[in-house]
């Protein structure tokens, strides 16, 4: 086992403004980075038990871009199949030679499991209903890029906040970093307690005039969200992000989405293309937010 202290990022709860400022930082000077040698030798594995394409993808991409080996398990031609379990999974990871997990999974502890099990440094990709660490830093590091600025903006996180790891992250985190957040949805989308207290609303078209930033999450149907939805409210027609409201937000205000987006439904084809939009900018600085998520967490190699 390896004795490599585990410090990597499961969650973003009880962080300082300058840890996270320093994470931002570090993100911003590996923008437009090439391929390095800082983690030659090194190996990343990533265990995605769920699906993804962004995050996966630009975590691979991070590892190779710092010089680092790169191992996928793919659940799907593994032995999980065979019903090895989730622990058994790890350990053999980790016997066979690993320096840092990236996992996603459906289990809220699942990245805490593999930390305490392989004695490796840990980055949570996406567990449970929990939070999506990274997701949230890049939002804050395309929003810093945007406006110079976190301080005093005000985003308004419209759709399924109840099943939305991204939505957790940007609760633990926006707040310290100075954001003024509002949650909106219909009611079964927002969650029945609110320990961050911030506002929450039902009406978007109130919301829109008064913020810097739509956050757009997708109905997470695989969770059980469009039963929650009456079926005489058309979600479109009350949350949809289209041309019409677009209209109504102030002129330097932007619309976000983490992706996937399903259009027609939260986002039309003319806010998600258009000018507005920073979606693309929050997909390319996911490479260099995880490079600076994975040095850190593997800080002292070599």
């Amino acid at each position: 086992m390896s004795t490599r202290p585990r410090h990597g990022l499961v969650s973003l709860r009880g962080l300082s403004r300058d840890r996270l400022e320093g994470l931002l930082d570090r993100a911003q000077s590996y923008v437009g980075s090439q391929v390095s040698s800082d983690l030659a030798g090194a190996t990343v594995t990533t265990a995605f038990f769920e699906p993804s394409t962004r995050t996966r993808l630009s975590f691979e991409r991070a590892a190779h871009r710092l010089g680092a080996h790169v191992m996928d398990l793919s659940p799907d031609l593994s032995s999980t199949t065979k019903g090895e379990s989730f622990k058994d999974t790890i350990l053999t990871l980790s016997a066979i030679g690993t320096d840092l997990f990236v996992v996603r999974h459906w289990l809220a502890d699942a990245a805490d499991l593999a930390a305490e099990w392989s004695g490796r440094p840990v980055i949570n990709a996406g567990v449970g209903r929990r939070e999506h660490p990274t997701q949230t830093l890049i939002d804050a590091m395309t929003l810093r890029q945007e406006f110079g600025h976190l301080d005093g903006l005000r985003m308004a996180i419209v759709g399924d906040i109840s099943n939305s790891r991204v939505a957790r992250g940007h609760l633990e985190a926006f707040p310290t970093l100075g954001v003024k957040l509002t949650l909106v949805g219909p009611t079964p989308f927002l969650p029945n307690h609110n320990p961050w207290g911030v506002r929450v609303s039902t009406a978007l078209d109130d919301e829109l005039g008064d913020v810097d930033v739509v956050y757009l999450l997708r109905m997470q149907n695989e969770r059980g969200a469009a039963d929650a939805i009456p079926a005489d409210q058309s979600y479109a027609r009350r949350y949809g992000m289209n041309a019409e409201r677009l209209s109504m937000l102030k002129p330097a205000a932007v619309v976000m989405h983490p992706g996937p987006m399903n259009r027609g439904v939260e986002i039309d084809d003319a806010v998600a293309d258009g000018e507005r939009s920073l979606i693309l900018e929050q997909v390319a600085n996911g490479v260099p937010l995880r490079m600076a998520v994975i040095a850190e967490a593997l800080g002292g190699w070599g």
